[in-house]
């Protein structure tokens, strides 16, 4: 583990605040979020369905716009960023996993994989691309579209594209729940695996209890608000 307490932040929000249906009918998701997340730490965050932890991810990883508050993501301010600013922000910086796949349906595992690193000017992309789908266990699946493939080979694809990049920042949207249990554990050990080869944060939603112990850090969300804040 690493000594998060120690490290500067990558991630430091105040009185982060999301709200949906402004015009009519207003739903505060995030009432009021004030999180801090240190350089290399692995966090862990629960709640409920509907608690806001979805939401809070999404924030904190750019998909989605505060409505309020201040958000500072590897030194740079996410709450002056427009969509097109954040969608800047996250290249090759920001690894997502998300619980929709949204895998590109006209292109393969490979190409899944391997082009937001192209876009992202780097030469040895189909190399690593590769690479990371074989350490999924999809070594032989390159050439197979979204379609063709199973929901747990989707999520490895998902995955796969999430870490090839090697960002500084992965957030991953219960990463194991479409796998079996062998395949999800394999899954978790090369997450781990990855953060500790690049130093990078790793925040995880999820309702797995033993990948939430192997955390150095669990967050609770309930209702919007932070509930409870414990470190492993």
């Amino acid at each position: 583990m690493t000594s998060p307490n120690q490290a500067a932040p990558a991630i430091s929000a105040r009185n982060l605040t999301l709200t949906l249906g402004q015009d009519a009918a207003p739903v505060e998701i995030l009432r009021g979020i004030d999180l801090d997340v240190a350089e290399g730490e692995v966090l862990a965050l629960l709640g409920p369905s509907g608690s806001g932890k979805s939401s809070l991810m999404a924030v904190l990883s750019g998909l989605e716009r505060a409505t309020g508050g201040t958000l500072s993501v590897a030194g740079q301010d996410f709450a002056a960023m427009d969509e097109d600013g954040l969608a800047l922000a996250r290249r090759g910086r920001i690894g997502i996993v998300l619980q929709a796949f949204h895998l590109l349906p006209t292109m393969t595992a490979l190409e899944n994989v391997a082009t937001p690193m192209e876009l992202a000017g780097d030469g040895d992309a189909r190399v690593r691309a590769r690479a990371e789908l074989e350490a999924v266990g999809l070594g032989h699946r390159l050439d197979h579209y979204p379609t063709q493939l199973s929901g747990g080979e989707q999520q490895r694809v998902a995955i796969a594209r999430a870490i090839a990049a090697r960002p500084t920042l992965i957030f991953a949207d219960e990463p194991t729940g479409n796998l079996d249990v062998a395949t999800g554990h394999d899954i978790i050990e090369l997450l781990f695996a990855r953060r500790r080869e690049t130093g990078a944060t790793l925040v995880v939603i999820t309702h797995d209890t033993e990948l939430a112990a192997r955390c150095d850090r669990v967050v609770t969300i309930a209702d919007g608000r932070i509930a409870s804040d414990t470190r492993g």
